[in-house]
């Protein structure tokens, strides 16, 4: 089986863009440290230093890699067990 349940597919995403918030976390502390609402419209020109940043790791490749990944990590303890 070469492919992920909905579980399986959620699961992934979600360690997926925990890691790509720890990893940009930086570009989000330079702008919004020491703001609250202002943050919206301060922090404008590093929104689009942010979603480059989170594409690198949720886009569209780098996922198909992960599925490929682990599916064939789930195939390997199948065959363990």
């Amino acid at each position: 089986m070469d492919t992920l349940s909905r579980r399986e597919e959620e699961a992934l995403l979600k360690s997926t863009k925990a890691r790509a918030l720890k990893e940009c976390d930086q570009f989000v502390k330079e702008c919004a440290t020491g703001r609250t609402i202002s943050v919206a419209w301060a922090c404008r020109g590093q929104h689009k230093e942010i979603q480059n940043c989170m594409l690198k790791f949720t886009g569209p490749e780098n996922m198909d890699i992960l599925r490929a990944e682990y599916v064939k990590l789930r195939a390997q303890s199948r065959a363990q067990a």
